[in-house]
């Protein structure tokens, strides 16, 4: 058991880096619509009125017209519409172009779409079996975006960071130690004036008593913050693939998600590893779960199946980890199967994160599904 204060951080879905994974996921949800079996690999870049969009594709074409409404539409309901990065001014530059043959034939449809190592994780901190901290910056500034589209339309703008501490006391969070958001705001207002409107929704996104003295409560500590977006700082895909998962409370394999469709294991495996961790912890067999998968470009399985229950389990992890590979298909077209992944489900995972999420109708976060517990004796033969 250990005292500590840990830190995580998110960012809204204006932040240049985030407005890019949401758009590259957006094109290959439009592509997943066409043909559920297309092969992507979509980077964006956003910087001063421009958006260019890089990658390939196999299996389903998009043409320019359709690709800059798409671009054009997203950037709107975003709500940039400022004078050097503007949704009807910005010049799109579409340099998508087909995927390797070579590699087509090597992976087919059930070959991992290249090599990689993937993290699962999962704790008790929340009822979301999220880590605290990634958990509550999210939160905030979920709760900054729906004030941002309603009342404080005028006021904020779209791109914000959160960064949140949490203190634990052995071993669980306990309150919040320090509370940083940085938020684009409209040039009439002060930075007192920013203060007193995000405090209180800072204070509604957490639980009672968690607030932080206001000594350590930062808002927009590096002062003014007008000019933002793509106008002030440029944005690519995958750059923020610790906002995407545990935010540095479990370790990353280092692929990011956006843009790739299921074939990728850097996604399916990732979303795979989440889902089996989860139950782990959901089912009480640990209060803490890391679980790692490998996979090799072309080949079916994976190479290994790794579980670290953190001195928090009720058996042993050589055990466990036997017992899933037994009774679950690891293969990439096992998980795209097992969790539905060949739908147009993945512009809703660009921003706030895409584990912790409540799974939806149409199929969307299915790796979030706690449907394990009552087989939690299978998984301990």
């Amino acid at each position: 058991m250990r005292d500590y204060i840990f830190a995580s951080e998110s960012v809204s879905d204006g932040h240049p880096d985030k407005l890019c994974d949401i758009i590259s996921d957006s094109l290959l949800d439009t592509f997943l619509s066409k043909n559920p079996l297309v092969h992507t690999a979509i980077e964006t870049v956003v910087t001063k009125n421009t958006v260019l969009i890089f990658g390939e594709t196999s299996g389903a074409n998009l043409s320019i017209q359709k690709t800059d409404n798409l671009v054009r539409n997203i950037i709107k309901d975003i709500g940039y519409e400022q004078r050097h990065f503007n949704w009807k001014t910005l010049k799109i530059k579409n340099y998508l172009h087909e995927q390797s043959r070579d590699i087509v034939r090597g992976i087919g449809s059930e070959g991992a779409g290249d090599q990689g190592i993937m993290f699962g994780y999962a704790c008790s901190d929340t009822e979301s079996f999220m880590p605290a901290p990634i958990y509550y910056a999210h939160q905030i500034l979920k709760n900054l975006k729906f004030h941002r589209s309603s009342n404080l339309k005028n006021i904020l703008g779209p791109d914000a960071k959160c960064q949140v501490a949490i203190r634990y006391v052995n071993d669980k969070p306990v309150q919040s130690h320090s509370i940083v958001v940085s938020t684009q705001h409209h040039p009439d207002y002060t930075i007192s004036q920013i203060r007193e409107i995000i405090r209180p929704i800072i204070f509604d996104s957490l639980p009672n008593g968690w607030m932080c003295e206001e000594d350590y409560l930062y808002i927009n500590p590096a002062g003014r913050f007008v000019i933002g977006g793509p106008e002030a700082d440029t944005g690519l895909t995958g750059r923020k693939i610790i906002v995407d998962t545990y935010g540095g409370a479990a370790p990353h394999g280092g692929g990011a998600f956006s843009g790739k469709d299921p074939s990728k294991v850097d996604r399916s495996a990732a979303y795979m590893a989440r889902y089996l961790a989860k139950n782990i912890v959901a089912a009480g067999l640990a209060k803490k779960c890391t679980l790692q998968l490998s996979y090799a470009i072309g080949l079916r399985y994976p190479l290994s199946l790794y579980i670290d229950m953190h001195g928090t389990g009720k058996i042993e992890e050589a055990c466990l980890a036997s017992s899933i590979q037994k009774h679950f298909d690891l293969s990439p077209l096992g998980i795209r199967k097992y969790l539905n992944l060949n739908s147009p489900i993945y512009t809703r995972t660009a921003s706030y994160g895409h584990f912790g999420r409540e799974p939806d109708k149409e199929g969307g976060f299915k790796w979030e599904r706690v449907d394990l517990i009552p087989f939690s004796n299978l998984l301990q033969i």
